[in-house]
């Protein structure tokens, strides 16, 4: 979930994340219509996770009393990327500490892996080449301040739009696969 200026933090509630003085927690509310809760709840069907450290404290402590509303991030695995928090109580939580363990859980035969929020892991992931899809949602508004989903390390790649929905509201959902190298060539030429 992005704003037009690129801020993907709090968008779920005003306490959400507040570091940094963000004030802006819940900044999506106001977007949901019907389209808009479809393509949400076909993107949480069952998936195993892939999460930073602090959306992980986030959730563990939200997600499991809620099971009404999204029972598959209950039930998938949720590998949590952490140097400092090795366990939970939270059911099929594992633990990794580095990139090389992204890498090789990267190249098993398990199903997908969904990242959520984790400004900090998904900027890791760009870094690194560890991301094959891109879905992002982007809300007609600009923040002015807040994590931000792009940093200036993520390696130079190129995707293909491969599905886009605009809601009623104007929350564009587009998904994006890697394709290969940036093409680089005259403008109108």
């Amino acid at each position: 979930m992005l704003s037009l200026d690129g801020v993907m933090q709090g968008p779920g509630g005003p306490e959400e994340d507040t570091s940094n003085g963000f004030e802006y927690g819940g900044w999506t509310a106001a977007f949901g219509d019907p389209v808009f809760g479809e393509a949400l709840k076909k993107e949480m069907e069952p998936s195993d996770y892939l999460l930073g450290r602090k959306t992980f404290e986030i959730w563990e402590n939200y997600w499991p009393n809620h099971n009404h509303f999204w029972p598959a991030i209950n039930a998938g695995t949720k590998y949590v990327l952490s140097k400092t928090v090795k366990d939970s109580d939270w059911n099929n939580s594992i633990f990794l500490e580095n990139v090389a363990e992204i890498k090789a859980l990267k190249h098993t035969d398990g199903p997908d892996l969904q990242v959520w929020g984790s400004s900090e892991l998904v900027q890791l992931l760009l870094q690194h080449d560890l991301s094959d899809v891109l879905t992002i949602k982007t809300f007609p508004v600009i923040l002015g301040k807040g994590k931000k989903l792009f940093a200036d390390n993520a390696i130079p790649a190129a995707f293909t739009l491969k599905e886009n929905l605009v809601t009623p509201k104007g929350v564009i959902i587009a998904t994006y696969e890697r394709d290969g190298d940036v093409k680089t060539g005259t403008a109108g030429g």
